[in-house]
This record gives C-alpha cells, structure tokens and sequence, in this order.
C-alpha cells in the first residue's frame, strides 16, 4: 500500500465530499503539497528499486521463486534462515569439477577443467558474498524505510485527511453547528496537519541515510567485481600454463594397429566367421578382401 495509492483515495473523498457540500473544501499550502509530492516519489522509488535490485542480483524469476517458497517454509518450520540462491556461477563449477575429475589428471582438458570449476565455485562464493552485503546493507534499510517511516506517514496523511473533511462539513453547516465545534475540529485538523507535515519533513531532510545506504551498493559491487577479477585472472594463468606446458611436450604420432582379416571357413569348423587378429596389416595373397 503506497502513499500514491492513498493519495488516490484521498482525492476520491476529497471530491465526494467538496461536491456533496456544494462548496470548495480547505487548501493546503504549496509548501505541504510538495512535501507531500517528494514522498510519494520516495515512496514509488523504494519499492522499485528494492524490485529491480532483487532483480539484478539475481534474473533468473524461477530461482527468486523457488528460493521464496523455500524461505517460507524455512519461517514455518521456526527455522532462521533459509538457503541462499542456487548461483549459477557454483553449477557450472560443479560441472567443470565432476567431468574434470572423469577426465583423471591424465587428460589436459580434465586438469583445466579441474582449474576452471574451482575458480567458478570461488565466484560462486563471491556472488554470496555479494547478494548477502546488498541485502543487508541496501534492500534491509529500504525495506524498513518503507514498513516503518513511509507507512507512518501514510497514516498522518490519512487521519489529517479525515479530519480535513470533519471540518469543512462543520464549517459549511455553520449556524446548526456550534461555533465551538467547529473551532476544535480546525483544532484537530491543524494539529494532524502539523504532525504529518513534521514527519515529512524528517524523512526528506534525512535522505543521506538514503545515500549512504546506495554508497553501501556501489562499495558491495566494487568488491564483488575486484573478487572476480583477481580469481579470473589466476584463473587465465592456469589456463595459459596448461597450454604451454601441452605445447611443449613432444606430439604424440599415432599408429594404426593391425587390421583384422575375415577368413571364411566352412561352418563345421567354426561358429564365429571365421574373425582372426591379423599378426600384420598385409592381406593373405590370392584372397579377394571382403
């Protein structure tokens, strides 16, 4: 529930009750509207980003999915914490290490395979790091941002909303409402307005912790790709080595074995035939090769 939406709700009342009162309702001042048009942005740009960034670290919808569900049973169950995303970089790794390993240390392409799947586990580890910094330090605070400060201004708005309405009706029913009445629900009014415009202005004079809190993305981003540059590059060192080391050593050449001869006999003599291992790659002479 954002503040846009209430806002909507707000001007809906605001209507029905200017047009059932037959005269214009109480203004805010331009100072208020603003304040209130600033958080409402804030409002709509938290949830997004916390969206996007969700996103970003992590595109594949049918992981976010399945860790979501997991992670709810994990808080059914009174668990703590649930697993972490299935990174796509720790899959591949295991991959590369499983056929590596088939491969035996006798094979070239095993040992890099071996290299590489380690490398890809470790970036793997770094894209936890990652996704856990974030969330802690950027998606957390926007998260809390939103539950708490933007909510209780949502509820301000709201009651100085009601409360601007209870007034003009008493205010155009003037004569069969008591003066009294009327000045205490101004009272009301103003009191509720003042709490809501303070705690708009509290939440848009303190957007550096807005700011902080991005720096804390970019420094989390910063260290994730330094990570993956410095494994990669150890990484492209080994892959280099490998090559080297293959290139150096003398090429095999390879030897055709002795080709296999069909001698037909007749079928008394042997049920298989008559498949005999050639001692050499020459042909019986006087034989036509079948």
């Amino acid at each position: 529930f954002s503040v846009n939406s209430l806002k909507q709700q707000i001007r809906s009342q605001r209507k029905i009750s200017e047009k059932v009162g037959g005269a214009e309702g109480t203004k805010l001042d331009e100072d208020f509207k603003e304040m209130e048009k600033k958080v409402d942005i804030t409002s709509r740009a938290v949830l997004d980003i916390m969206t996007k960034t969700t996103e970003y670290l992590q595109p594949n919808p049918a992981s976010r999915a399945k860790l979501s569900m997991i992670n709810t049973m994990s808080k059914i169950r009174g668990q703590e914490k649930g697993p972490g995303y299935p990174q796509a970089e720790s899959i591949l790794g295991d991959a590369m290490l499983k056929f590596g390993r088939e491969l035996g240390e006798e094979s070239c392409f095993g040992l890099a395979l071996m290299d590489a799947g380690e490398a890809m586990k470790e970036l793997g580890e770094v894209k936890d790091a990652l996704d856990m910094e974030v969330k802690q330090n950027f998606i957390d605070p926007l998260q809390n941002l939103h539950d708490k400060d933007l909510k209780e201004i949502q509820h301000h708005l709201k009651k100085m909303e009601g409360r601007r309405l209870d007034f003009d009706y008493k205010k155009k029913r003037q004569g069969k409402v008591q003066d009294d009445e009327i000045k205490q629900a101004l009272e009301k009014f103003d009191e509720s307005k003042e709490i809501a415009e303070q705690s708009m202005f509290n939440l848009l004079e303190s957007d550096i912790e807005q700011v902080s809190q991005l720096a804390a993305l970019v420094q989390a981003q910063l260290e994730y790709h330094s990570r993956s540059s410095e494994i990669l590059q150890q990484l492209s060192s080994k892959m280099e080595d490998r090559i080297k080391e293959v290139s150096g050593k003398p090429r095999k050449e390879y030897t055709p074995k002795p080709r296999m001869t069909l001698e037909l006999l007749p079928p008394s003599e042997s049920h298989n035939g008559g498949i005999h291992s050639a001692k050499s790659p020459g042909r019986s002479p006087g034989r036509r090769p079948v």
